[in-house]
């Protein structure tokens, strides 16, 4: 399950980041508040996919970086764990 954020204009709806999924899927649509269309208040960009431009998967790769102790207790939790 994925969540996507978006803007509906009344006809569309316009994704504001991309879409990590292909295919067909079922969708839940909840409206969340009004787009203030004041450009300061509200400085969501949306995304727009290039038609022209292919996808390129793993086109982050060696960009990041998981310390290797990733997986490791955090010690501020340790009051909570037994």
């Amino acid at each position: 399950m994925y969540a996507v954020k978006a803007i509906y204009d009344g006809e569309t709806f316009k994704p504001t980041q991309p879409i990590p999924v292909e295919g067909k899927y079922e969708v839940i649509i909840t409206f969340l508040e009004p787009v203030n269309e004041d450009k300061k208040k509200n400085p969501s960009i949306i995304w727009e996919p290039d038609p022209n431009k292919p996808s390129i998967l793993g086109i982050l790769e060696g960009q990041m970086v998981v310390p290797d102790d990733f997986n490791e207790p955090l010690d501020d939790l340790k009051e909570y764990m037994y």
